[in-house]
């Protein structure tokens, strides 16, 4: 293997010359990819969280249909959650009780649930749907390069060369843990530097490197150990940023409890700062849960996947808590994501196996606070081999983010998303006046919003509450085309109800919107034949 080609297709890893709450950090260097999935070339001061859940996270077991709790017991009665434990977010939709805080959340307003997020013919390996969900492939095409990293690729050819600079004086991504996602792969050069340990921190400070084998591969990672050592160009303005706050927050467990909290606890000190990095990503191991995910005896709300689940419900709820008394809660998204659900029926292990299709989580104050599509629909009897069907392709949440959070042209999304189908629908999981920059998140919500019945047959109810403006009520199809304008006039203050027709609507799924001036809410509706 030549040193070159070695370079690039391989993450250094490293650390920076910093601890930043006992917790050592590395920055990903300016890169083509990550320029343009932030639009950084315009100014912009958003940032995107994503917090990869390594290993497969059982959705069944986090979001509970609770309106198949019957098919539920029968498929995985040794592990579920007694139906009177689960935190109900809607009369239909529960979620795991170790999730007090992300009930919270839901009912402030700061989380969106997607059901059945996954992509057609889905893979059961970690290794390869791993791969998919990060180069943003169809599940029977090999891209080698991230879908950050390619249009990166595009924007900035030149990468590194030239960068920091006036322009861009800080990491445009920051990885906190040892995690370097495949996204940050381009063409040709890999964009990431990594996080190491604590030992090669301080290995770094007394110009050591660790020991490698006496072969050709060994020399060759010694040599990019040396190299990363030279590179270290993006320390000052990390620790400068994490010198000009301090996390407020009391929620925030006590360091290395939950290492999830700890991560987003740096992520949050860094926002604060006034670092210009646009993308932080975390990650929480631990959910390939095969056996032992609850106890053999005991109370099946407790064990290996309620640890967990409480972890990531601990961490959101300090880390929101924690940007909006920094007064930076406007400025952050997130997501949550894993390479795969698991299977509905479980094993008798206390178990469940490598599924398909599972809910992520967005959070934020400018998320679109609702459960998108509808809970899944469970066989009576389900087999060892049935799945959670897919209803979003995890591209269009993607797609969804960069169009709304960074403006980033549907044209470029497409391209950086290739799909041998048509385009991915849009999914607002922002709300409709932050994601156009209008307004705040602060009080976007248009209250009282509701759609009833839904599903609709024959007729349905808007009801909102009115503020005396000028109102739109707009029905947009999953491809986010307007198929229906039903009010778009002023409308005096007070509780108003809409009626709607379904006539001339296919059966399928729609968003109904309700916007007044720069108050908006969507609802999901469906429409049955």
């Amino acid at each position: 293997m030549k040193r070159r080609d070695f370079l690039q297709t391989t993450a250094a890893a490293s650390v920076l010359p910093a601890l930043l709450g006992g917790f050592p950090i590395g920055a990903y260097g300016y890169s083509p990819e990550l320029a343009a999935l932030t639009n950084a070339a315009t100014q912009t001061d958003r940032v995107l969280v994503l917090i990869q859940l390594n290993g497969g996270n059982d959705g069944l077991n986090m979001v509970i249909p609770l309106d198949q709790y019957s098919a539920l017991m029968n498929a995985r009665s040794n592990i579920a959650i007694p139906e009177s434990q689960v935190l109900r977010l809607t009369s239909a939709t529960g979620i795991h009780p170790a999730m007090t805080g992300l009930k919270n959340l839901y009912d402030g307003g700061k989380i969106g649930v997607v059901q059945s997020v996954g992509y057609p013919n889905p893979n059961f390996s970690h290794f390869r749907a791993t791969d998919i969900w990060t180069s943003a492939s169809d599940s029977n095409v090999t891209i080698t390069s991230g879908w950050a990293g390619r249009y990166l690729n595009g924007e900035y050819p030149n990468f590194p060369t030239g960068y920091p600079n006036a322009q861009a004086p800080d990491p445009l991504a920051i990885s906190i843990g040892s995690v370097v996602s495949n996204c940050v792969q381009g063409p040709s050069v890999n964009m990431g530097m990594a996080i190491a340990s604590t030992a090669s921190f301080y290995q770094l400070l007394t110009g050591g490197v660790d020991t490698a084998p006496n072969t050709p591969a060994g020399h060759e990672l010694t040599f990019i150990r040396q190299v990363v050592q030279q590179t270290q160009v993006y320390n000052t303005s990390i620790k400068t940023a994490a010198g000009r706050a301090q996390n407020l927050s009391p929620l925030y467990p006590a360091a290395g409890q939950n290492s999830l909290a700890d991560q987003l606890k740096i992520v949050a000190q860094l926002v604060a700062g006034g670092l210009q990095t646009r993308l932080y990503v975390c990650n929480l191991g631990g959910f390939d849960t095969h056996a032992g995910q609850v106890p053999a005896t005991g109370s099946t709300a407790t064990g290996t996947h309620a640890t967990l689940l409480g972890k990531i419900s601990q961490a959101l709820e300090a880390f929101l808590d924690d940007l909006r008394r920094l007064q930076v809660q406007d400025r952050v998204v997130g997501m949550t994501f894993s390479e795969f659900g698991r299977r509905i029926k479980s094993n008798s292990g206390y178990g469940t196996d490598h599924g398909a299709a599972a809910p992520l989580i967005v959070f934020g104050s400018s998320v679109n606070p609702m459960i998108h599509g509808t809970n899944p629909v469970l066989p009576a009897t389900a087999g060892v081999n049935d799945n959670v069907p897919m209803q979003f392709d995890f591209r269009a949440i993607y797609g969804s983010l960069l169009l709304d959070w960074f403006r980033v042209p549907q044209a470029t999304i497409e391209a950086l998303l290739p799909h041998a189908g048509a385009s991915f629908p849009y999914v607002p999981v922002l709300r409709p006046g932050v994601a156009t920059g209008v307004a705040s998140a602060t009080d976007m919500s248009i209250k009282g919003f509701s759609v009833y019945p839904n599903p609709v047959r024959e007729q349905a109810t808007i009801e909102f509450e009115a503020d005396g403006g000028h109102v739109q009520v707009l029905l947009y199809d999953m491809l986010g085309r307007e198929v229906r304008r039903l009010l778009d006039r002023p409308l005096p203050r007070g509780v108003q109800r809409l009626p709607l027709l379904p006539d001339g609507l296919a059966a399928g799924a729609y968003y109904c919107q309700v916007q007044e001036g720069s108050r908006a809410s969507s609802r999901l509706l469906t429409v049955e034949r």
